[in-house]
């Protein structure tokens, strides 16, 4: 049966883009002062720690068949992989610019979404997509030639993401949320442990740990609940609604981004990038208001006539 809410897909979408640029900015905190290894550890240890008890308290149980393990596992390894990069890619990077070079991603998932799970992408979304990364082109005014090579980083982390929700959207509708979000903390929990052994053994600086302060055990707990929650709320968006439709919906990531950046770390967008801000923010909300009424028809049609 199909059980697509798109509306209510992209109002989950919209809480997940509030959130995790928050998440990116707690981490560009720590880039400097933490490993890189250690802080994308302790951020899914945390994952597992908030909601292993929650599965428990709630009586929930993680069933699940050989297919939907091996995609689980898939996923955490993506999860891993794309987390990883971006954490390294906020080190050199001001954090606007970061998540909106990443925002090749949405053009990665339509292409994906068309070719791989045969979802109709319209030309309107389609559009909608188009001028959103007009806008994050002047939001970012990229420059590869003073940057140097950490300016990949996020589109290496587009494209591992849009497998990455290509992957979740597999299973979405076959798992629990939260039970999966809980099964992902510990299996990257497991993934990680012997990597920063190696670290230790090997003496790799990316790989090693240290005592966080205070103040960083802080922020550590504040990435891992924010992150959480975060991609809690990405996951129930994809049981209602195709990647092709949340797609453009994520640009809404780049004005949030971009206040952040300006209150934490004083980067303020010059002109320009508040033009794109702009027309990213009204491509985001032109999608709302599409989805609003073709639910609104879809809803009308189901409708059994009225009797004169």
């Amino acid at each position: 049966m199909n059980t697509d809410r798109p509306v209510l897909g992209i109002m989950l979408m919209l809480g997940f883009c509030v959130l995790a640029p928050f998440g990116d900015a707690v981490a560009k905190l720590l880039g400097a002062s933490l490993p890189l290894a250690q802080v994308v550890m302790i951020r899914f240890a945390l994952q597992a720690i908030v909601l292993v008890p929650l599965i428990w308290i709630t009586g929930r149980v993680w069933r699940t068949n050989a297919r939907v393990f091996r995609l689980t596992l898939l996923r955490t390894i993506l999860h891993i992989i794309g987390i990883g990069a971006m954490f390294t890619a906020l080190r050199f990077l001001p954090l606007a610019d970061a998540v909106a070079i990443a925002f090749v991603m949405p053009f990665f998932m339509l292409i994906l979404g068309k070719y791989v799970l045969n979802e109709e992408v319209g030309s309107r979304r389609l559009m909608a997509c188009i001028v959103g990364f007009c806008g994050t082109l002047l939001v970012i005014q990229p420059s590869f030639t003073t940057v140097g090579w950490p300016a990949l980083l996020p589109v290496f982390v587009a494209l591992n993401f849009s497998f990455f929700m290509l992957v979740t959207r597999q299973i979405a509708k076959e798992t629990d949320p939260i039970s999966l979000q809980a099964v992902s903390g510990v299996m990257a929990v497991i993934l990680m442990l012997p990597a920063l052994f190696i670290g230790e053994v090997m003496d790799w600086p990316f790989l090693k740990s240290v005592t966080p302060t205070l103040t960083q055990w802080q922020l550590l707990l504040a990435i891992g609940v924010v992150g959480t929650f975060a991609h809690l709320l990405m996951t129930w968006s994809l049981r209602f609604a195709p990647s092709a439709t949340l797609a453009p919906m994520q640009y809404l990531e780049i004005p949030f981004a971009t206040l952040l950046g300006f209150l934490i770390f004083d980067d303020l967008p010059n002109p320009l990038a508040s033009l794109g801000i702009t027309i990213t923010v009204a491509s985001g909300l032109y999608i709302i208001l599409r989805e609003r009424a073709i639910a609104r028809g879809l809803a009308a049609k189901t409708q059994p006539p009225h009797l004169a």
